[in-house]
């Protein structure tokens, strides 16, 4: 049969590799739209078959598609192949030996496609894989009848069907791309696995199934059968009984891991699919990075994040390590380790300087494997007060080589004496290099045990000198305090003189004024030299919590620092991924990393957000925020200085000019009680108010509060505090003066308006530059931002020409003018509905103009 002519149909045309909808096909080079199934199922499966199992790009078929018959009598071939493997480079119906369908299906649809797909074609082999499940099946026919069978896994090029599972160790292959494989196997198991539901549970018997793979890689000889195999028409029985005996020599040999009663109790078909799966590669050998991002992929959604327990993103742990700069004779140490990955990423970056030390001095790679194994055994430590997530710290480890031996099972928090004697031999205060950790943080997290608390300064209460504005700690202990406060203070007593930290914080702790006190002590004791904040997401779905990235350097001896040091200060506005977890093409932490490494090597930068540097003398109010100082807003404001006054909100207040207060809070009890609108911030949107009649007060309320708030016509009212409206404003009219209105809103009210006009006003505070400053001084309280008293700081850039505030001015007055009209015709006409002559004159008059029934 003649080779399937191209359908010109079917040609997708060339695009600019640019083009972030498009991506590149692997098997033919060319672009092609960057659909979910293209991107997590097509191009990943694609790229096994080439590297994993070593199949020849031109004997592969992507773009165009092959097809096949849908039916017997279908002679065009109506079926599209995602991924069509041939036997030879001619591509023929004669040559197709698997076929790979990569729909967005359940488990059962996907297979009938399969089924269908090879019913009619040659291919003796198909697999299904939709981007989070995969099926392998093999065609059989006998006497006319075509029947099909689940099989472990397909061959690797050059291999039969019934060599699937025969494998010795030295045919094990390392792997570049177990992301998917590991992936497969977790949802297999969510849907499948017998008896078993919980994701902690499934997580920790693939630990265990990976310590048992590894073992059987470092314990069977080259030219032996490996005992983790599933071979075709193999029992699962047999399968998983081989499993087990192996799992208790494991038990013996990582009796630190695991404790006698440990078991694998996966049921027998679910342990033979595990198996096929992992069979055909070599853990040890493979990239590190690559097991630990398939690790993750499996681990990560049995920490739901409820005691501040969830992977650390890997760009996150890698800017961290950028930070701290560990190096090979360096003591490491996460204090919270969790499931070690700031561990493994610190351990990879001392291995890659033994390695690159060793091949300068011309060592053996003998040498070098025993000096890296050195370095892991006496160089990193860990702890974590979870066992669970302990034990996948030490698996973690395992996987990539060792070091399993320095995490230990312990509260960090605690008295060292309460641990157990090696982990308190291990882990000293002053003993350590390098810290790098994100320590558990929560709103509900507390720590409330006054034996812990009374270890730390940072436990007490602290009072402020009001005169010097500093802080000093007084004898009293607090009733509780939040884990990643007293991390901070853990972290510095672990650090000799001159160390280095690593931490991801809460982004409140480096600008809120109730925390002030924190940063206030770290300068006793340290330098913050480095400070990058955190997109929202970065945590998502698990918490909002707005997090920093901070280094400090521990004093070299006793006291402050003497002399001026630069701080770096990056702020990023993407993280890879968005709010649901999903992988996003945005990432910048790749450009803030660089950034960071220039820093260090005191090279100059760009001064924009992504990287600059901050004095610590200009540091304010021990504020350490980079959206504060960010250099490209301060860079705009400069360029409006010679056609624009520029006057702060705080110049104006204290010159008289204007006026600003705040107001009151009715409770939810006084909601519904009256006609008079309780304005609340989303109340307040467009330059208007708008009062939701569910939220009505009393007259006796507006009474008591209106001789304090004082609303009169063309005050103007700006949130406060909130989510997403902070800074919004509208202008008070004559339709809406009769209010009262809550505390998280800002009044403003000019005194004088020659020199200030409201309606002049209301357009500045909304012009994109004094947004911007709004946003760069509204600070994260938990998940709710405020601008608390930083409103005065905010600079208004008033225009010179008297004609372009004139400008300003009739355009404000139309647009409010055009407003009340809108609203004014809206009432009219629902008035219009029924006859009102029966009505008081004061109620219709109150309804149409006031807007009140």
């Amino acid at each position: 049969m003649t080779e399937q002519v191209e359908d010109s149909t079917a040609v997708v045309p060339s695009q600019p590799s640019g083009d972030t909808d498009r991506i590149t096909d692997i098997v033919s080079g060319r672009q092609v739209p960057a659909t979910p199934e293209e991107r997590e199922a097509v191009q990943p499966f694609a790229r096994q078959l080439i590297e994993d199992y070593g199949y020849p790009v031109s004997q592969l078929r992507t773009r165009p598609q092959w097809h096949v018959k849908s039916s017997p009598s279908d002679r065009v071939k109506k079926y599209p192949v995602d991924i069509a493997v041939f036997s030879s480079d001619t591509h023929s119906d004669e040559t197709l030996s698997i076929v790979v369908e990569c729909k967005k299906k359940k488990r059962k649809d996907g297979r009938d496609q399969l089924e269908d797909y090879m019913r009619l074609s040659r291919a003796e082999l198909g697999v299904w894989f939709n981007g989070d499940e995969r099926l392998f099946l093999r065609k059989l026919e006998y006497k006319g009848k075509v029947t099909f069978e689940v099989i472990p896994n397909i061959p690797r090029f050059g291999e039969r069907v019934e060599d699937i599972g025969l494998y010795t160790r030295e045919s094990l292959r390392p792997t570049h791309n177990l992301r998917s494989t590991f992936r497969a196997i977790r949802n297999y198991l969510a849907a499948n696995a017998v008896g078993m539901t919980r994701d902690e549970a499934l997580a920790q018997q693939i630990i265990n199934v990976i310590f048992c793979k590894i073992y059987d890689e470092r314990f069977t000889a080259p030219k032996d059968k490996v005992r983790l195999r599933a071979g075709m028409g193999e029992s699962d029985a047999d399968v998983a009984k081989r499993v087990r005996d192996l799992f208790q020599h494991v038990v013996k040999r990582y009796s630190d891991v695991f404790d006698e009663n440990d078991s694998i109790s996966l049921d027998d078909a679910s342990l033979a699919y595990v198996i096929g799966e992992l069979q055909l590669y070599s853990l040890m050998d493979s990239d590190r990075d690559a097991v630990a991002d398939a690790f993750e992929t499996f681990i990560g959604p049995s920490l739901k994040g409820a005691q501040g327990q969830f992977f650390t993103p890997r760009n996150v742990v890698q800017l961290v390590a950028e930070l701290v700069k560990p190096t090979d004779k360096d003591r490491v140490i996460d204090p919270a380790c969790g499931s070690g990955g700031f561990l493994v990423e610190a351990l990879r970056q001392l291995w890659d300087q033994v390695e690159s030390n060793g091949k300068r001095l011309g060592w053996p790679q003998s040498e070098i494997d025993a000096d890296k194994q050195q370095v892991a055994i006496k160089n990193i430590r860990g702890v974590d007060k979870d066992s669970f997530l302990s034990k996948v710290a030490k698996a973690y480890m395992a996987v990539l080589g060792d070091g399993r031996g320095g995490v230990f099972c312990e509260n960090s928090l605690a008295d060292p004496s309460e641990w157990h004697s090696t982990a308190a031999n291990e882990v000293r205060d002053g003993q350590f290099d390098a810290v790098l950790t994100n320590p558990p943080f929560g709103k509900k997290l507390k720590v409330s045990d006054s034996g812990t608390l009374r270890q730390y300064d940072l436990a007490h209460k602290w009072t402020r000198d009001k005169i010097t504005d500093s802080f000093s700690r007084s004898d009293k202990l607090g009733d509780g305090q939040a884990p990643q406060i007293l991390f901070i203070e853990k972290c510095l007593n672990l650090l000799r003189p001159g160390g280095r930290m690593g931490i991801v914080i809460p982004e409140s702790m480096l600008c809120n004024p109730s925390h002030k006190f924190i940063v206030s002590y770290i300068l006793s004791r340290a330098r913050i030299r480095a400070v990058v904040t955190m997109p929202e997401e970065l945590f998502q779905p698990y918490t909002h919590a707005k997090t920093a990235i901070v280094l400090i350097e521990k004093n070299p001896t006793k006291g402050a620092p003497q002399g001026d040091y630069p701080v770096f200060m990056g702020l990023a506005k993407w993280c890879g991924h968005d709010s649901r977890g999903h992988e996003i093409p945005h990432d910048d932490l790749p450009e803030i990393t660089r950034r960071l490494e220039r820093f260090h090597n005191n090279e100059p930068l760009d001064f924009d957000h992504l990287g600059f540097t901050v004095m610590a003398s200009e540091i304010q109010d021990l504020i350490y925020l980079p959206k504060y100082y960010n250099p490209e807003l301060k860079q705009r404001l400069d360029a409006l200085t010679e056609t624009h006054d520029l006057v702060t909100l705080g110049e104006l207040a204290d010159d008289g000019v204007i006026e600003v207060s705040t107001g009151h809070e009715v409770g939810k009890l006084a909601y519904g009680t009256g006609s008079i609108p309780f304005i609340r911030t989303s109340d307040i949107a467009n330059w208007e108010i708008k009062g939701d009649p569910k939220h009505g007060v009393s007259a006796d309320i507006y009474n008591s509060l209106a001789p304090r708030q004082k609303v009169e016509v063309d005050d103007i009212l700006m949130v406060r505090d909130g989510t997403y409206l902070v800074g919004t404003c509208a202008i008070v009219t004559e339709l809406d003066s009769k209010i009262v209105y809550q505390s998280h809103i800002l009044k403003f009210k000019s005194l004088d308006h020659e020199r200030m006009d409201p309606k002049l006003l209301l357009a500045i505070l909304s012009a994109p530059i004094v947004k911007e400053q709004i946003w760069s001084k509204r600070f994260t309280q938990d998940i709710i931002d405020t601008l608390g008293g930083r409103w005065r700081e905010l600079v208004l850039p008033i225009p010179r020409e008297s004609s372009d505030r004139a400008e300003i001015l009739t355009a404000v007055r139309s647009a409010i003018q055009s407003r009340i009209d809108a609203k004014l015709a809206g009432r009219k006409a629902m008035m219009l509905v029924a006859p009102h002559g029966s009505l008081d004159p004061d109620v219709v008059y109150d309804f149409l103009v006031i807007g009140r029934s």
